[in-house]
């Protein structure tokens, strides 16, 4: 198949941003969807200000961290107080997080689509808004599970029950010792299923069957009119899902790359013809998407009567 021109791209010089993502949705015969943090943040779910400060005043005037970043990776003086902020941590960015109203948006937009996702947010927004867990590969591991830090054995425990049991039980920002994971295999502390600076988590079973899903819906639609689309993806960890959609859309000549963030990343000169910059608030974007799609189809319909 031939390279395959994009309406979106030479018609859509002075269309608004919610226009050209409308359009690319109805022109592509797939949408490949990409979701990083700032999706996440758009519906509130930040790491940092007032949703950090109220559920972590105690950590923060002993450590005096900026944000939950840089508290995910601060080194504790034991596994009690480590076990303290995780729990909670957990809790807040998982178990306790509530429906994203950009998600429940983004699933009724992609109704009747050939859509898969990948994301490296590791939180529950996906199955909160009720996505197919078989269109969603969450490459970075998920907050709501444990794993060896050794890494002795491909397995994945759910961690939950225990969650809860260590923020009942915590006082003076530790657990008591009974609670504190060790693996069953070798002995080693558990740790929470997630990549560390190394780009290492344990990845088992169900990890493989989703990255088969994943790969095997790139492989469906080779010669197709593929939608790139990016939500929220930046630079904490580009190898994850920026770099490798630039590259493919490098490699996929009937692949439209559109990029949704509020900061202008650079994108390589191979790919920049076949791009599209969108500069928007991802929630108020997929609000406007949403109702010009419900436009769109109030005028299929009446042209049917």
């Amino acid at each position: 198949m031939g390279k395959t021109s994009w309406h979106v791209l030479s018609n859509g010089e002075y269309l608004t941003a919610s226009s050209k993502l409308s359009m690319a949705l109805d022109e592509a015969d797939a949408v490949l969807i990409g979701v990083g943090a700032g999706m996440a943040a758009a519906d509130g779910f930040t790491y940092a200000g007032p949703r950090f400060t109220q559920n972590f005043p105690d950590f923060i005037e002993k450590y005096r961290w900026l944000d939950m970043f840089q508290a995910s990776v601060f080194e504790f003086e034991n596994l009690n107080e480590e076990w303290a902020f995780f729990s909670r941590f957990v809790d807040l960015n998982y178990m306790s997080q509530p429906l994203g109203e950009s998600y429940i948006r983004l699933k009724e937009l992609l109704e009747g689509r050939n859509y898969h996702i990948i994301t490296s947010n590791a939180d529950n927004a996906f199955e909160k808004a009720g996505f197919d867990k078989n269109k969603v590969f969450d490459v970075q591991g998920k907050y709501n599970l444990l794993q060896c830090s050794k890494g002795c054995t491909p397995k994945r425990y759910n961690n939950e029950e225990l969650m809860k049991d260590m923020i009942d039980r915590q006082r003076g920002m530790k657990v008591p010792d009974d609670l504190i994971p060790y693996c069953k295999e070798c002995g080693a502390p558990m740790e929470l299923n997630r990549r560390n600076h190394t780009d290492w988590m344990v990845e088992d079973e169900q990890f493989f069957s989703d990255q088969k899903l994943f790969h095997n819906f790139l492989d469906s639609y080779t010669d197709k009119k593929l939608l790139i689309l990016e939500l929220g993806c930046g630079y904490m960890a580009p190898q994850v899902i920026k770099h490798p959609f630039q590259q493919l859309a490098e490699n996929r000549q009937n692949a439209l790359y559109m990029t949704v963030n509020l900061k202008d990343y650079r994108i390589p000169p191979a790919v920049r013809k076949r791009s599209i910059w969108l500069q928007e608030d991802i929630r108020t974007l997929l609000e406007n998407v949403q109702k010009e799609q419900q436009i769109i189809k109030m005028k299929i319909y009446e042209t049917e009567q």
